[in-house]
């Protein structure tokens, strides 16, 4: 990030305050007044979440930033011509007009921006992963908590009505033991952006861009493919991986694993950092339980699906269909529930971004939980980041080492 002034820091500080403690004389929002949105890091993610709004009633987008003018002006246009419009995300923050924001901005910006927009007295929306590394998830929950605010995190599954009635069955034990879990998200696709390398250096802010990231010259491909490379993001695991794993969590109430064991290559995606095909095991000795995830983009086959199998029968989940497939002899119903139309394992059959923003909304005005907290964020993140450090160190990760200061043993 540059270098800023004293003079302008301590402007920033006190705009901060300031919003903070307008924002905390009024906790709640009555059903009839308009909650206002700031969208922070209007990429093509936080665009579509903005176009998601408008079926959320009592919403109003008051305010955009990002550091690259192509997605400004397009961010601009969706918000209408009365937003205020800024590169300077704490110029927004400092806004009486923004009751909430938005967050759809790199990985390695989410932990800042949230911790930011909780200390202005701001609720916060965030897109996954909550985390880009294991030592961020205490700062961003007790900011949250602190500041009694609303955090949501972007995985949407758990707002989806399959997901609810899978959570259900399962608390019911109908599908007997569950020893093992198998996740996949498989693609047959490069997933680059385009024109990546024509980018003028000029439209965009890179150090804004870069934050906490080392220094680094100009790359236009990895300023629009950043998901891909260490210091902004963590590959499969943490943009596919952890919406499923967040669900697993929420559907058995498990713990964060005991180990992570994984292996990846790269076949297709030759200037990735991260793999682009994946295999991560993760183990939970106390639960008897194994969980395994793929993630490819060089086959589709299953797509994006996770199954749940138990003694009695294997339930099948996607965001198109929830399914029942019993086990031989166990007595179990078959089921399926369908509230999309899409194929199975379609990767957005039904759409989860808008009851997931409702949900979100809701909880800015009752000042309940959402259905993500920052504390389900968080440890969603921490399977994928001891899955990736596994593969980054070429050895089993074992959690109870990292928690004594370790990496692997």
């Amino acid at each position: 990030m540059p270098a800023m002034s004293p003079k302008t820091t301590h402007r920033r500080q006190f705009l901060i305050s300031a919003a903070a403690a307008s924002a905390a004389t009024a906790l709640a929002y009555p059903a009839n007044e308009t909650v206002n949105i700031g969208c922070i890091g209007t990429g093509g993610r936080c665009r579509r979440l903005m176009t998601n709004l408008a079926g959320v009633p009592g919403t109003r987008i008051t305010a955009v930033c990002d550091i690259w003018d192509e997605a400004l002006d397009q961010a601009r246009q969706i918000a209408g011509s009365g937003a205020f419009v800024t590169r300077d995300y704490h110029e927004l923050l400092a806004r009486t007009d923004v009751d909430a924001v938005l967050i759809g901005s790199p990985d390695h910006w989410h932990v800042p921006m949230t911790v930011d927009a909780c200390n202005s007295g701001k609720d916060v929306y965030v897109e996954k992963p909550l985390t880009h590394d294991l030592g961020e998830g205490d700062a961003v929950i007790r900011a949250q908590d602190e500041n009694q605010r609303i955090v949501q995190v972007g995985t949407q599954q758990r707002s989806m009505p399959q997901f609810e009635m899978a959570r259900n069955i399962l608390r019911e034990g109908r599908l007997g033991t569950v020893h093992k879990v198998h996740m996949t998200w498989n693609r047959n696709s490069r997933s680059e952006r385009a024109g990546a390398d024509e980018i003028d250096s000029s439209s965009l802010d890179w150090r804004q861009f870069l934050g906490n990231a080392p220094l680094q010259p100009f790359d236009g491909y990895r300023f629009r493919n950043w998901r891909w490379f260490w210091d902004f993001g963590g590959g499969i695991l943490t943009d596919l991986m952890v919406h499923w794993i967040d669900a697993v969590n929420w559907l058995l109430d498990l713990p964060d694993p005991a180990l992570a064991t994984t292996i990846g290559d790269t076949f297709a995606m030759d200037r990735w950092e991260t793999p682009d095909t994946i295999q991560t095991l993760l183990r939970y000795p106390d639960r008897e339980l194994q969980v395994y995830f793929e993630g490819t983009f060089v086959n589709q086959r299953n797509k994006a699906m996770v199954e749940i199998m138990g003694t009695k029968g294997t339930m099948y989940l996607d965001r198109g269909r929830f399914q029942i497939h019993p086990e031989p002899g166990s007595g179990l119903d078959a089921e399926l529930f369908e509230p999309g139309t899409g194929e199975r394992g379609a990767d957005f059959d039904v759409n989860g971004e808008t009851p997931h923003l409702q949900n979100w909304i809701d909880a800015v005005r009752s000042r309940n939980k959402p259905n993500t907290p920052a504390e389900e964020g968080v440890r969603a993140c921490v399977s994928a980041h001891l899955a990736n450090l596994a593969f980054r160190t070429g050895q089993v990760a074992r959690l109870e080492n990292l928690k004594r200061g370790g990496l692997a043993g």
